[in-house]
């Protein structure tokens, strides 16, 4: 697990101080995985079946991460990596490219990283946090950028699982993942350069609360990268689903922009600007044979497209930069 290679380099990366809480955490984790949790047990067993193969090549510029290239695999396992990948469906976030493997994600997120990485600051020799990092799409493209450390927690096995698959083969060395929430990573006040949020923030039942941790974690002058669900609406107003949104049980605050960057100021960030708002379409998010589940054309009304199921504004999606004070 890459809690116990973070736990390696603690000293290197200034985390020695955290490592007791770190180790308790690993130790948690992984009796967790290997004795209780059933699919954590399935998905062991997939990485138990893993070849060893190294990439001639890896390119995080390409809007598809690519590791390796088909001629770095022998025939047998040419042939065996296709069904080990849909053992860990759904891919959810990518695209990816592994060995001539074309992972064609759910989501197009290539098309989220190129409307944020304009704006924010540069990455280089900066420490980032990227929080729900799902199987690590985007600190795959940040490492383009050569950061010095990136971090992701991504509490949800599948994902971390697909992290420690697609690690297995690239190996970067300053790129780590913790099957962990938010909540349960020790407090590493002040560490961060950069916290990546894409996605996490509408989640969440205190979303206040959530940004307040989020800045603890910043250092003076550091960036949050913010992105969420929002809706349409010059007001300080904030829609709060009577059940479900989107068939997600689980979505309980989706502001309006001018009402999430009052947020973002009533939790201590500055300098906070709203860089882009786009509805979601079927070109972003879509149904593909890499996760057999409904996507996002079962989420909206058959006749109005620009309606959820339930009724309430269709998905759209503000991303936000703020700083530090």
């Amino acid at each position: 697990m890459t809690i116990a290679r973070l736990l390696q380099n603690a000293d290197k990366l200034g985390l020695a101080r955290y490592r007791d809480q770190l180790a308790e955490l690993l130790r948690a984790k992984q009796e967790y995985i290997e004795q209780i949790d059933a699919k954590g047990k399935r998905y062991l067993g997939v990485m138990e079946r893993l070849f060893d193969a190294t990439p001639s090549a890896i390119n995080c510029n390409l809007d598809a991460v690519t590791i390796g290239r088909a001629e770095d695999l022998t025939p047998e396992q040419r042939e065996q990596l296709p069904a080990l990948l849909h053992e860990l469906d759904p891919w959810r976030k990518g695209p990816f490219n592994l060995f001539g493997i074309e992972i064609d994600s759910e989501w197009v997120s290539a098309l989220k990283w190129n409307r944020v990485r304009p704006h924010i600051a540069p990455l280089t020799d900066r420490k980032v946090l990227d929080i729900g990092c799902s199987n690590g799409y985007y600190l795959y493209r940040m490492l383009a950028h050569r950061p010095q450390l990136l971090l992701g927690v991504e509490p949800y096995l599948t994902f971390y699982f697909q992290h420690l698959l697609l690690q297995h083969f690239a190996a970067i060395p300053n790129l780590f993942c913790l099957p962990v929430t938010f909540e349960e990573l020790p407090p590493l006040e002040n560490y961060f350069d950069t916290v990546f949020s894409m996605g996490v923030l509408y989640h969440r039942r205190s979303p206040l609360d959530t940004l307040v941790e989020m800045q603890r974690y910043l250092r003076r002058g550091g960036e949050l990268v913010l992105e969420t669900l929002v809706i349409e609406g010059e007001e300080d107003l904030c829609l709060c689903p009577q059940k479900r949104y989107a068939k997600m049980n689980n979505v309980f605050f989706l502001p309006t922009a001018p009402c999430l960057s009052n947020w973002l100021q009533r939790s201590g960030f500055t300098k906070v600007r709203c860089i882009d708002v786009t509805r979601t379409t079927s070109d972003e998010q879509r149904e593909t044979e890499w996760i057999q589940t409904e996507s996002l054309e079962d989420f909206l009304d058959p006749v109005d497209r620009s309606r959820t199921v339930e009724g309430y504004p269709a998905p759209q999606r503000a991303i936000f930069v703020a700083e530090v004070k």
